[in-house]
């Protein structure tokens, strides 16, 4: 493989991994892309679900899980073993050779636990893209193996950390940037970027950075979303040919330059 070669980056939310119909169709759009692929799957309800039952309360600061010793355990069980495994079986079915990972499966991803400022988030993990071990993914992908990964990663010291999914999907394009042509997807509930909030049928097809500031400054876009669009330009400073977001729904359009979401580059 080389530099030329086209890599998938595709992380799927919640909102999905809650929906059995949703999951099922994304699933079989995801097995039909013939490039490399790489799976990086969010958490979802399941784990609290699964908490209340086995008596483990979910805490949440500024809409922030707080991981403490009961909810590692928890969201590695459910994360890593449950959501995970699941997608990876409904994979095979397809006809995609997948192999489920976390972060600290092979050392691919370590990362640091988050340091204390005004709260404590517990067992969460921050990523430095310069550690992350490609070597070993390039190995999977060579051998037609497709990654999925669970929102975890590990501190080296024995400890797994609950990290941001769409964190872990940027800190892979960045460090697989240097091997492949890599589209980064964040699959999410619109149909892309919005110029007018209220219009789903106004997606802004093709975003660089002149227009967005020109948007951002006739304060066109939807507030919510700046942080998203953000973080697509701080991937592509860092090397990332393309971000794309848009819908699950429309994976296989995405997957080309007829997008139907909004690709950032």
């Amino acid at each position: 493989m080389h530099k030329n070669d086209q890599l998938f980056i595709i992380k799927i939310g919640g909102n999905i991994i809650d929906n059995p119909a949703a999951l099922d169709a994304f699933l079989a759009d995801f097995s039909k892309i013939e490039a490399a692929k790489i799976l990086i799957h969010g958490g979802g309800k399941i784990a609290t679900k699964i908490g209340a039952q086995l008596g483990i309360e979910s805490n949440y600061v500024d809409g922030r899980r707080i991981t403490d010793d009961a909810t590692i355990d928890l969201v590695t069980m459910v994360y890593g073993g449950l959501a995970n495994k699941k997608i990876v079986a409904q994979l095979q079915a397809l006809g995609t050779n997948a192999i489920g990972l976390t972060g600290a499966d092979a050392n691919i991803i370590p990362a640091k636990k988050r340091s204390v400022k005004t709260i404590d988030y517990g067992w969460v993990g921050d990523v430095d893209t310069t550690t992350i071990q490609h070597a070993t993914l390039h190995l999977f992908l060579e051998k037609g193996i497709t990654p999925v990964f669970a929102p975890l990663t590990h501190d080296g010291m024995g400890h797994i950390l609950n990290t941001n999914a769409d964190t872990i999907a940027a800190s892979l394009a960045v460090a697989l940037s240097a091997h492949f042509q890599v589209r980064l997807i964040y699959c999410f509930e619109k149909k892309g970027v919005l110029e007018d909030v209220n219009n789903d049928a106004s997606v802004i097809r093709k975003l660089d950075r002149n227009t967005y500031q020109q948007l951002k400054e006739e304060k066109k876009l939807f507030e919510g979303i700046l942080p998203k669009i953000d973080n697509a330009f701080a991937a592509i400073d860092a090397g990332v040919s393309q971000v794309l977001i848009g819908d699950a729904r429309d994976l296989i359009k995405n997957t080309t330059n007829d997008n139907e979401g909004t690709l950032i580059y």
